[in-house]
This record gives structure tokens, sequence and C-alpha cells, in this order.
């Protein structure tokens, strides 16, 4: 019944979350924590040194082992198999591995964490964004246009690269992949992740959208447009890969963003918001493993 549900929900077509927004979406279901892996390592995932550095720390027994561009570290917290990866930054290195630490850990579920810029004027420097969806939003399709006719990104639509087998872009077939793919968040820990929030003292928690590109923006006005189409609370680049991977892996996962700057508020970049994320985190993932332990009993 729960695959019959994910089926319904991944090939219905969504309005985009914003009731500004002119796209259509779609949102891909999470999986589901499994009954049968109680003792399945928990993945981190962090790009930098220092979005990863601190759990790596809290980690006992620790192994190391590099693949690619990726650093798997392997140990325990509270006598719970862990593994901690330093992705590097961008979306083929997180997505290379998260594909690799699926393979060769098969790991319970995945946080992907770290910091991240606003999109929402609301949101403060220290504020923590709980990836309810996660979307890669720099897929687009840009408007025809002649020589000396420039570029015009606000009239780019988004384009859904998983939708459509018999296009690259062009045609009839085409047409079912101008809208946004959102990937769902695990319900399940998002509700751990709101079940600690009220230890988290340097800012607010909240559910949001995470937006993920090899982009950096500093146009407030394009900034703007994300915000109001996608529906993103925060951009960096790395949420949505790992999403991707993690749900063709049919693995649990969740994205945790804190504001490390916004732009468009006048929020200016504090690198020591990457461990304060790292130590909300850690809280989510001990009230997991304690939920696992029980399964064990």
């Amino acid at each position: 019944m729960r695959n019959i549900v994910a089926v319904l929900i991944l090939l219905f077509v969504f309005p985009a979350l914003s009731e500004e927004s002119k796209f259509k979406s779609v949102l891909v279901p999470a999986s589901l924590i499994s009954e049968g892996a109680s003792n399945a390592p928990i993945m981190i995932q962090g790009p930098m040194p220092i979005e990863a550095n601190y759990f790596v720390e809290l980690l006992s027994d620790v192994q190391i082992e590099k693949t690619g561009n990726t650093t798997f570290y392997t140990g325990a917290l509270e006598g719970y198999p862990m593994v901690v990866a330093q992705t590097g930054k961008g979306l083929e290195n997180t997505a290379a591995a998260t594909a690799i630490g699926i393979e060769k850990y098969r790991p319970i579920a995945i946080i992907n964490q770290g910091t991240s810029g606003g999109h929402d004027p609301s949101l403060n420097v220290g504020d923590i964004v709980l990836g309810a969806r996660a979307v890669n939003s720099n897929n687009f399709k840009t408007a025809r246009l002649t020589d000396n006719q420039g570029s015009d990104p606000m009239q780019w639509i988004p384009m859904d690269i998983m939708a459509s087998e018999g296009s690259a872009g062009e045609g009839e077939s085409a047409r079912d992949a101008e809208k946004i793919r959102y990937y769902q968040g695990s319900p399940e820990l998002l509700e751990i992740a709101h079940s600690v929030k009220a230890a988290y003292k340097r800012g607010k928690v909240v559910e949001g959208t995470i937006g993920s590109g090899n982009f950096w923006n500093n146009e407030v006005d394009r900034i703007a447009w994300l915000h109001q189409h996608f529906g993103t609370s925060v951009e960096e680049m790395e949420t949505s890969a790992a999403a991707k991977l993690s749900f063709a892996y049919k693995t649990p996962f969740l994205g945790i963003r804190v504001l490390s700057n916004n732009i468009t508020n006048g929020g200016q970049y504090d690198p020591t918001t990457s461990v304060d994320c790292q130590k909300f985190v850690k809280e989510v993932v001990l009230e997991l493993i304690e939920i696992q332990k029980s399964k064990q009993n």
C-alpha cells in the first residue's frame, strides 16, 4: 500500500508551493526507514571541512577512507555505527559521494547538512531550515533569442531532467519536462528534528525548501524570483543532488541547513554557524539512535 501511495504522489503534478508561482511542479516522495535495518549506520554529509570536522570529532574508533573526492569517516556515536562523509562542494561531488556511500555502507538514513545563503527575508543568520523539500534551482530552459537580444533569466522556465527520456529539450515530448521537481524530506526525520528543536538556541528552526545549484547568487532580484517561483528558503550547492540519489537508492533523506548569510536582509556571512548546525544535527542523530536502539530490544 505504501508503494502504491508513493507512486501516486510521484505521478501527480502539484502547483509550486508559492501561490504566486507560474510553474507546475512534481513532488517526489521520501523513502521510509527500514524496520529490518535497526543497526545500519547513519550517514552525515558535509561539503567542506568546517561543515564536517565537528561531527568527526564526536566519533569513537574513527577509520578514514578516501574515495574520489570524498573522505569517509566511519566510527561510532553512543555505541551506534556512523559514517561522516566530507563530500566536497557542488552537485557532482555530492551525487558521487551519495551513491558511493550508499553502495558501500548501506546507511539507514542520510542527513546532508551545512551552511547556506538565505532567500527568505524573514530568516536570519543562525536560523536553521529543515528541508521539507529539496530542489535543483538551476535546471532551466531559456527562451529563443537571436543575435543581439541578450539574455533574460527572469523568463527562463524550469526543466525537469527526469521527466522525459524522449527529448533533450525540444518537441512535444519535452513539454512534460517544463516543471519543477521537488524531493520530499523524510517525514520521520523531520518529526525527529522537530522533537529536538527546543535545544537549538542560535536561532529559529523551521521547515522550508532548500534550493541547490552550482551557482552563487548575489543578485537580489534573482533571489526574490527563485523565492517566489520555487519557494526557496535558502540556497547552497549540494542538498538536491543528495536527495535525488537517496531517492534512487530508496534511502531516507533529510537536508538540514543553517543560514550563514542572507543578502535579502543584510545578514553578513558568519562561518561559525557551520558548527551550530552540526551541534543541532547531533541532537537529531542522538534521538534517531535512541529510536533505533529501542527497536533492537
